[in-house]
């Protein structure tokens, strides 16, 4: 019995130690190996998203610099959040109190840069589909750069001041040797709710809402065959098919983020008062992080240039002189 104790605990030289929470074992193992699939397919998915981007000089674009910005995110979901929380899925942590906080300060960077992203890719497309004529003076590179930067410095500050009691003592809610827990209180869980789900969701419904209209105002035009419209109407009014295309490949992209994002905020609020468990709100989190396994899938179906891309990489094209200046649209 001793034995078949000390095989349960995460530490079996400590009595402090805390317990294993694997209760069956091939079940644990599928959901594992499961995870383990799923991570391997976003880090390699959102990689090439990231070579793809950033060696293609034709893909240099503004829109495209935030799907890179989008695509580094998704590949820190990967890279460093999912292993790190499958650990905490079997329920011993094993790097320390100071790992612990970089790993629930991550958590919210990501999901908030992400978020961002979003009401950026929105503003963007916005801009291109309502006010055509104006796009490329108001909405250049070096100014979307700026946009990025500062929704990763925000995503920061905010991560920041939602873990500012557990930077000075991290190990407060610990209740044994080998947990890696955080528990916000509802204060900190509304203004999250607030700053990162409600208020860019409803941001993102109305620049997309006006999107709608504008390309529903061009289709009975184009429809009707009217010929008298004043010449500041028909700018506002027009837009590229290829500017439509992507503002439906990019309106996908957030309506899916939004669907795995809804359970995550559910459960987060519930769980402060008292309405869930902490067993279900584990399920948001990996539809969460699912999300980013999801994103390059969608460029995969919808944008040519990444199947392009992809051939390019795979075939090791890329490492050829000039490479970068290949024509993939």
């Amino acid at each position: 019995m001793e034995a078949l104790e000390e095989d349960e605990l995460c530490f079996s030289q400590l009595n402090t130690s805390c317990r294993k929470t694997m209760n069956s074992h091939w079940v644990a193992t599928l959901f594992l190996s499961l995870l383990c699939c799923i991570t391997v397919v976003i880090v390699v998915l959102n990689l090439l998203v990231i070579i793809s981007i950033s060696h293609f000089r034709q893909l240099h674009t503004s829109t495209n610099l935030l799907l890179l910005s989008l695509a580094v995110a998704d590949f820190l979901v990967g890279f460093l959040q999912m292993p790190s929380d499958i650990l905490l899925f079997q329920g011993c942590w094993i790097f320390g109190d100071f790992i612990c906080v970089v790993n629930y300060f991550l958590g919210y960077l990501i999901v908030s840069v992400s978020v961002g992203n979003m009401v950026l890719i929105s503003i963007d497309r916005y801009m291109a589909i309502c006010d055509p004529m104006f796009y490329n003076t108001k909405v250049t590179l070096r100014r979307v750069q700026y946009c990025v930067c500062l929704c990763w410095i925000f995503s920061a500050v905010h991560s920041t001041w939602i873990l500012r009691d557990y930077f000075k003592q991290s190990n407060r809610d610990d209740s044994c040797y080998g947990e890696c827990l955080f528990i916000s209180n509802y204060a900190e869980e509304i203004v999250d709710l607030l700053v990162t789900f409600l208020g860019p969701i409803l941001i993102i419904i109305l620049l997309y809402m006006r999107v709608f209209l504008v390309a529903v105002s061009q289709a009975r035009a184009m429809r009707s065959h009217v010929a008298a419209v004043t010449l500041q109407r028909s700018e506002t009014v027009k837009a590229k098919k290829s500017e439509m295309k992507a503002a439906r490949t990019l309106g996908v992209v957030v309506v899916v983020f939004i669907l795995c994002s809804c359970p995550y905020y559910f459960f987060a609020v519930a769980a402060v008062s008292d309405l869930v468990g902490a067993t279900s709100s584990a399920i948001d989190i990996w539809l969460l992080y699912f999300n980013s396994c999801l994103n390059p899938v969608i460029y995969v179906f919808f944008y040519p240039w990444f199947r392009k891309s992809i051939k390019h990489i795979v075939t090791l094209q890329i490492l050829q002189p000039g490479s970068s200046e290949a024509n993939l649209m």
